[in-house]
C-alpha cells in the first residue's frame, strides 16, 4: 500500500513539472516580442509619443543593437528621440519628391529606420529596455502602423521581428511592432453626454425643491394643528372655569 502511494505522489510530481515546463515554454514568446506602446491612438492625433519595448529573450548575450523601419505609407513626421542612458540612437531620413502637408506645414523628409547602439553593456538576460520617441501628429488615415525591428546581441545573433500577422498565419513566431490608427472620436458625443447631465442635474435640483416645499407645507400644516389644539384646549378649560365660578340658583 505504501508503495502504491509513493508511486502515485512521484507520477503527481512529475506531472505538475511538466506542466510548469510546459506552460513556461509556451508563455516565454508572449513576453519577449519587441511591441509598440501604446499599440492603439485615434488617427490624426497631435504630439504623440510611442515607445518600443525590447526585452532581452537570451540567457546567454546581451541586446546590444535595435533598428526599428518606420512605414512610408503611414509615415510619422517630425520624430524626435528621448535619449537613454548607455545608448545612442541614429535617426536616418529620406527626401520626398512631394512634401507632405503638416500642421506645421509642409514636411519634405520621412523618418525610414532610427537605430540605437548600445555604449554600455546593453540589455542583461532578463531585463528589457523602453526607447521613446516623439512625434507631431500621427497620420489621420486608419490602418496599421507597421514597425519592422531587428534586435542584435552580442554573440551576433540578429532576430528579425518583421513578421506581420495574416489569416494564414495569425500568431507568427516573430511579429513586427503594430500601432493600430482607429477612428477619431466624433466630437458630438462629448456635448450629447453634457447636455444630458445638466439635464439630469436640473431634474434633479427640480425635485429637490419641490421635496423641500413639501417637507415646509407639512410643517406648517403641523404646526396650525397644534396651534388650534391648543387654542380649543385654552377655550374648554376657560368655559369649564366659567361654569364652576357661575352662582347657585
Amino acid at each position: 500500500m505504501k508503495r502504491s502511494i509513493g508511486r502515485r505522489s512521484r507520477i503527481a510530481a512529475l506531472g505538475a513539472g511538466a506542466v510548469l515546463v510546459l506552460t513556461t515554454l509556451f508563455a516565454t514568446p508572449a513576453w519577449a516580442h519587441v511591441t509598440v506602446h501604446p499599440d492603439t491612438i485615434p488617427a490624426g492625433t497631435g504630439d504623440i509619443e510611442v515607445t518600443f519595448r525590447v526585452p532581452n529573450e537570451r540567457d546567454n548575450a546581451n541586446t546590444v543593437g535595435v533598428q526599428v523601419f518606420f512605414p512610408a505609407n503611414l509615415a510619422l513626421l517630425t520624430v524626435s528621440v528621448l535619449p537613454v542612458p548607455g545608448w545612442t540612437a541614429k535617426v536616418n531620413t529620406q527626401t520626398l519628391a512631394k512634401p507632405i502637408a503638416s500642421g506645421d506645414g509642409p514636411v519634405n523628409q520621412i523618418v525610414t529606420d532610427i537605430t540605437w547602439t548600445a555604449t554600455a553593456g546593453g540589455i542583461a538576460p532578463g531585463q528589457y529596455q523602453d526607447f521613446a520617441v516623439a512625434a507631431g501628429q500621427a497620420p489621420d488615415q486608419t490602418g496599421d502602423v507597421i514597425f519592422k525591428s531587428l534586435q542584435t546581441y552580442s554573440s551576433g545573433e540578429v532576430v528579425r521581428w518583421i513578421q506581420v500577422a495574416s489569416s494564414q498565419n495569425p500568431n507568427p513566431d516573430n511579429p513586427a511592432p503594430v500601432l493600430t490608427l482607429t477612428n477619431p472620436t466624433p466630437t458630438a458625443a462629448p456635448v450629447t453626454t453634457s447636455a444630458s447631465s445638466g439635464s439630469t442635474e436640473g431634474l434633479a435640483i427640480a425635485a429637490l425643491v419641490v421635496a423641500v416645499i413639501g417637507l415646509l407645507g407639512v410643517i406648517m400644516l403641523f404646526v396650525r394643528g397644534r396651534r388650534n389644539d391648543q387654542q380649543g384646549e385654552g377655550s374648554e378649560v376657560a368655559s369649564g372655569a366659567s361654569a364652576s365660578d357661575a352662582p347657585t340658583p
